[in-house]
C-alpha cells in the first residue's frame, strides 16, 4: 500500500493504527506539502502537486493507493477530480478524528473510506 499524505506527517501510532485497519503493511509514505497561492486557480496547482509526486500512469492505475487529503476543502474536492481522472476510479481516503487525551488533541485514524464503494451504492439508489 502506498500513501499519498497530503496533511500533517503521520505519527507512528497513526501508522500502527492504520495498519491494523489495513490488515496489510503501508508500504511507502509519499509526504505531499500542500501551500497554495489564493490568486491562482487550484485545478493548476493540483495538477503541479500531483505531477510532483513521479508516478507514472501505470502506477497511478494499478498500485494499492491510499489518500491523506488535505484540510483545505477546495483542495480536497479538486485533488480528488484530479486523481479520479488519473487512476480511472475513486480513491480510498484516510480519516482521522480527534481525541482529547489529558487535555491536548491529538487525532487517531478514525476510518479508511473507499470512495469509489461509496459511490457506486450510490448509484443503486439513482
Amino acid at each position: 500500500m502506498l500513501l499519498l499524505n497530503f496533511a500533517h506527517p503521520l505519527t507512528s501510532e497513526q501508522l500502527q493504527q492504520l495498519q491494523g485497519l489495513l490488515q496489510r503493511p503501508v508500504e511507502r509514505v509519499i509526504e505531499v506539502p500542500v501551500q497554495f497561492d489564493h490568486n491562482r486557480s487550484f485545478a493548476e496547482q493540483v495538477r503541479e502537486l500531483v505531477d510532483k509526486i513521479g508516478l507514472s500512469a501505470r502506477e497511478w492505475q494499478t498500485k494499492p493507493i491510499l489518500i491523506n487529503p488535505p484540510a483545505l476543502n477546495f483542495i480536497a474536492v479538486t485533488l480528488l477530480a484530479e486523481l479520479h481522472g488519473r487512476m480511472g476510479h475513486f480513491p480510498t481516503i484516510l480519516r482521522l478524528r480527534p481525541v482529547s487525551v489529558e487535555g491536548t488533541t491529538t487525532y487517531e485514524v478514525a476510518e479508511i473510506i473507499d470512495l469509489q464503494a461509496t459511490r457506486d451504492a450510490a448509484r443503486e439508489r439513482r
